[in-house]
């Protein structure tokens, strides 16, 4: 008995010119399928990088409120990361409101009075 040397694959035919043709435009479908795959995990990546970014600029905006009393009136604001402080001036004098900026909650009032002299 002689030994069948095709399944080897030793001893390949050239393919015929059509079935080159079809190796090659499927070939070529592979290569641009992943090139959009390798786009888009990128596209993906950039996005989840960019939410996660400290400072805010991937976090939604949302709006709170702070709840003041009648009357006063904010005279200035300072930022400090996560939190605000705010000046106001009404009819019980000035007012320091310390704000946290996630929810909008009152953390710290402070109530400024003058000093009495000391003449």
């Amino acid at each position: 008995m002689a030994l069948n040397n095709d399944i080897d694959g030793d001893d390949e035919k050239p393919l015929d010119p059509v079935a080159e043709r079809v190796r090659r435009k499927m070939v070529r479908l592979l290569a641009v399928s992943i090139g959009i795959m390798i786009v888009g995990v990128m596209a993906v990546l950039g996005v989840v990088v960019y939410k996660t970014l400290p400072g805010g600029l991937g976090s939604a905006e949302e709006a709170s409120t702070v709840s003041l009393p009648a009357g006063e009136e904010v005279v200035d604001v300072s930022l400090d990361g996560d939190r605000a402080l705010l000046r106001t001036t009404g009819e019980r004098g000035v007012r320091l409101y310390l704000i946290s900026l996630a929810d909008g909650r009152i953390l710290k009032r402070l109530d400024l009075a003058e000093a009495p002299s000391s003449e």
